[in-house]
């Protein structure tokens, strides 16, 4: 690629000034990232939830991420407020230009992670937003749908892979009316399993042309994951809610190239590759 090129990029804070390693593991890709590919990438991070604050339309990249607390009681909340004429401003600067128009612009692309994922997937209402039954914590394996084969951000994903999980909420039930009003598409879901009577959340969905989102966590990293995992008080909870064994497992999976590690080196690089792409067709 070509080294001269400046790329900006925007992280939307949703973490709330709370510990988390989601934020880390996305400055890290997109370190690795423009070092591999000889970019320039200007990022810059802005906090939502305590701030108020989100980037405006100059930047080519957009990824907003998971966060704490539940994506139903903030509805109405002055933070979300701001979130949502955000991504309305981003629609209407992607919008097609009328006929007999000129100077078509190069359309922003975004990513949404767990937290921000199930905001939108409540705002757009394209499926309904619920609470867990008990809380999913770990490695699990990610299961591709008939539009998720081609999807580009999932070139080269087995299926299923596996992705770090992590959520107390979930997305079930897609309103298949509303998805093909708006073109988009369910690509992924949790573990399929017919024995139990649970209906499987949606863990992966493409709102359109320049949106996606994830359930899961595609910026974990192995290293991050094993440290948070092995402090004394993360192990203490996981061990007393899932058992020893659970804990056990989850240690070794992270550590396993064909889980955490490839979908880490694939997701959201994936997703930049096709964002670059988008930039190039667009000029």
């Amino acid at each position: 690629m070509d080294n001269q090129r400046k790329i900006r990029v925007a992280i939307l804070d949703l973490y709330e000034g709370q510990p988390n390693q989601g934020m880390r593991c996305i400055r890290e890709i997109l370190r690795q990232y423009a070092e591999t590919h000889q970019l320039e990438l200007q990022i810059e991070e802005f906090e939502v939830r305590i701030e108020k604050k989100v980037p405006d339309l100059s930047y080519d990249i957009y990824i907003s991420s998971g966060g704490p607390g539940s994506p139903l009681d903030t509805v109405g909340s002055e933070w979300e407020k701001v979130y949502f004429r955000w991504l309305q401003g981003i629609e209407q600067f992607n919008n097609p230009l009328p006929a007999g128009h000129t100077g078509a612009s190069v359309p922003k692309q975004v990513f949404f992670i767990c937290h921000s994922f199930q905001l939108v997937c409540r705002h757009y209402g394209i499926a309904h937003v619920t609470s867990r039954k008990s809380t999913a914590f770990g490695v699990f394996p990610i299961h591709l749908q008939q539009e998720g084969q081609g999807e580009p951000i999932f070139s080269d994903m087995n299926d299923p892979f596996f992705a770090v999980d992590s959520r107390s909420y979930q997305v079930i039930q897609p309103d298949k009316k509303q998805l093909d009003r708006m073109g988009a598409h369910v690509l992924a879901i949790e573990k399929e399993r017919p024995h139990v009577p649970l209906e499987r959340a949606i863990m992966a969905v493409r709102f359109n042309e320049n949106m996606i989102g994830t359930q899961f966590h595609p910026e974990a990293d192995a290293i991050g994951m094993s440290m948070y995992l092995q402090r004394e008080d993360r192990k203490k909870t996981v061990i007393a809610e899932h058992g020893e064994d659970k804990w056990r497992s989850m240690i070794e999976q992270l550590n396993d190239p064909d889980k955490i590690l490839w979908t880490y080196s694939h997701v959201l690089p994936n997703f930049l590759d096709y964002s670059l792409r988008k930039e190039i067709a667009g000029k």
